[in-house]
């Protein structure tokens, strides 16, 4: 039965928010068609905030709030990297 009900289960859905000057100050127009994509994706919600208040990582690296978990990486495209990486092991 375990394994019918996997197979039956909706996918979870997955909420990334954003802070609107960060991905200002680290998304390119290169990473952006792969963003875009993400998160049309049909189990991503996203949102994006003025500001979320987290100043200092803000100015260092591009990060995320993936379920509430604090995710940041070097660059955009490392970033997308473990965003896919996280909805896919909600999943």
């Amino acid at each position: 039965m375990k394994l019918f009900h996997k197979l039956r289960q909706k996918k979870q859905n997955v909420t990334v928010e954003f802070c609107e000057k960060n991905l200002d100050r680290f998304l390119t127009k290169e990473n952006f068609p792969s963003y875009d994509a993400f998160l049309k994706g049909k189990n991503i919600t996203y949102k994006e905030y003025q500001c979320q208040s987290r100043c200092e990582e803000c100015k260092n690296s591009p990060y995320a709030i993936v379920d509430g978990e604090f995710i940041a990486a070097k660059d955009s495209e490392e970033l997308l990297d473990h965003l896919k990486r996280l909805a896919e092991s909600k999943n």
